[in-house]
């Protein structure tokens, strides 16, 4: 199993990135072949830019030749090619951190992850069957989670996935709450899970 993390954390000791870490125990022992191989995309050590005139036009130009070779279509090679994608973001201004949608600005490559059908619709060339969203708050998070919402649709249409799954932890700096045990509990709920 090729599983791919896209991992949107940004503190070091990140709560989002500890639950990220139990699904990934999960899956491993999942993989049916008994292999298990782990692509980390971290948004803090990646420097992807937003695309602009002159970027847009050589992303265009390249997948008009059908050259997917330059180093701008790395995200959608490894996303393409991943079983299962694994999505560690904090619950930050009501979606998730700013980097994660410069990713998925990145990989939204047609001819790569995706093509579309003679009616118009998005058809996924990829790999992945389900994609995991995980995330934190310090405080409630009022339905619907935004930032899952959106990367579900993403997934469900571009990368065609069809489980999508969202484990959330919330209300973790809540005076009188304890985020440890908020943190067991959405641990244990990991590890029950069917997925």
């Amino acid at each position: 199993m090729n599983v791919l993390l896209i991992n949107a954390c940004v503190r070091k000791e990140s709560r989002t990135r500890r639950l990220a870490d139990e699904v990934l125990k999960k899956l491993s022992g999942l993989s049916a072949d008994g292999e298990f191989v782990l692509t980390e995309c971290d948004l803090q050590k990646e420097d992807i830019r937003p695309l602009n005139e002159e970027t847009l036009k050589l992303r265009d130009r390249l997948i008009a030749a059908g050259d997917y070779s330059h180093g701008m279509f790395r995200y959608a090679r490894e996303l393409a090619e991943a079983d299962a994608v694994v999505i560690a973001a904090p619950f930050w201004d009501m979606s998730f951190p700013a980097s994660l949608k410069l990713y998925v600005e990145a990989t939204m490559v047609t001819g790569l992850v995706f093509r579309y059908n003679e009616q118009g619709f998005p058809e996924s060339l990829c790999r992945a069957k389900e994609m995991i969203y995980v995330s934190t708050a310090g405080g409630p998070v009022f339905p619907p989670h935004h930032g899952y919402e959106y990367m579900k649709m993403i997934s469900e249409y571009f990368w065609g996935t069809r489980k999508n799954v969202l484990f959330q932890a919330e209300n973790l700096d809540v005076i009188g709450n304890d985020p440890e045990q908020i943190l067991q509990e959405k641990i244990r709920e990991i590890r029950e899970a069917d997925f």
